[in-house]
């Protein structure tokens, strides 16, 4: 079953939602400017469930900010030498918010990226607030892969460690899989991509730099043995609301489906949409065998097209048709 899987985009400290093929290493780290502090937010509330699966009387925090909760027009240009990063959102809540409301609406398997330097203290912010419930990305290497894993995460993502100098090192993966105990259950590559002649090229250092590695079949059955699941940003889609791309949805649906039973992994995809109506899409095209992330178009990230309680909901009617 295709089921939403919410996210926690992180940049200099912030939760944002940027577009991906703005994204340059040389981007100034820094946070956005006018942003409403934290403390004159409104307490959380308490609330009675009426969902049996869920437990009485949580304390949630309200999950749809508004105007006086959030920034919710686009943040300030900030001109650099080369170009300017497009940020479609930047929220004034922190990084325990958004993982407070994923771990109240139940919703496993969201992933925090940290895009860039200054993000480790939210990601942990994040991670504490739902420990075991949450993956985490970004600089991660065989070096500090197992301290994220101890910090909280359910698993680790990586993938520029995979790519020095832009080539794919079997070895390298083989070692952050030794540095996690061996265990692929606690491990995701990402293979997000752009799409150069036709092709879906893996994309690292913040969606920057191509390398060597072709997303296709025999790309996913070289990985599948070392991870439990692939991340896939499609990163020409990034932050556009413009539509996901469909081709690559039904090729990782395919190129997984003929994967033996031992090596069988989970996929998310990410990257364009801008309805709840692309639940179903995907659904249609990957068998229910891909999930999808949906980022800007969010109404808990300043966007219009699609509700976060319609997410909520689009999992709890998946979940009771194919129960675990």
């Amino acid at each position: 079953m295709t089921i939403f899987r919410p996210c926690i985009d992180l940049h200099a400290g912030q939760v944002k939602q940027i577009v991906g093929s703005s994204l340059r290493i040389s981007a100034p780290e820094l946070p956005s400017p006018n942003l409403q502090s934290i403390q004159d937010l409104p307490p959380a509330t308490t609330t009675t469930s009426t969902n049996p699966s869920s437990p009485p009387d949580s304390v949630v925090a309200p999950h749809t900010p508004t105007q006086a909760q959030v920034l919710a027009s686009p943040s300030q240009k900030r001109p650099s030498a080369e170009h300017v990063l497009k940020e479609n959102y930047v929220s004034s809540l922190p990084a325990s918010y958004y993982a407070r409301l994923y771990r109240d609406h139940e919703l496993r398997g969201g992933h925090v990226i940290q895009l860039g330097p200054g993000n480790e203290d939210a990601a942990r912010e994040a991670l504490m607030t739902w420990p075991g419930g949450l993956q985490v990305g970004g600089g991660v290497t065989d070096r500090n892969a197992r301290m994220w894993i101890e910090a909280g995460a359910e698993k680790v993502i990586v993938t520029s460690f995979l790519f020095p100098s832009a080539r794919f090192s079997l070895e390298r993966l083989q070692a952050i899989l030794s540095a996690i105990g061996g265990d692929r259950q606690k491990l995701v590559v990402d293979v997000s991509c752009k799409t150069q002649d036709g092709k879906w090229i893996v994309a690292m250092d913040k969606w920057t730099r191509l390398t060597d590695m072709e997303v296709n079949e025999e790309s996913v059955h070289l990985l599948a043995p070392y991870c439990s699941e692939l991340l896939v940003h499609a990163a020409d889609h990034e932050g556009l609301q413009a539509g996901i791309d469909h081709a690559l949805v039904a090729h990782l649906s395919r190129w997984t489906s003929s994967l033996p039973a031992q090596h069988a992994i989970a996929v998310t995809y990410a990257g364009g949409g801008r309805s709840i109506a692309d639940l179903e899409t995907v659904q249609r095209l990957s068998g229910g065998r891909v999930d999808l992330t949906i980022g800007s178009a969010l109404d808990i990230f300043g966007g219009r097209g699609v509700c976060f309680e319609d997410c909520v909901e689009w999992n709890r009617r998946q979940e009771a048709i194919n129960p675990h």
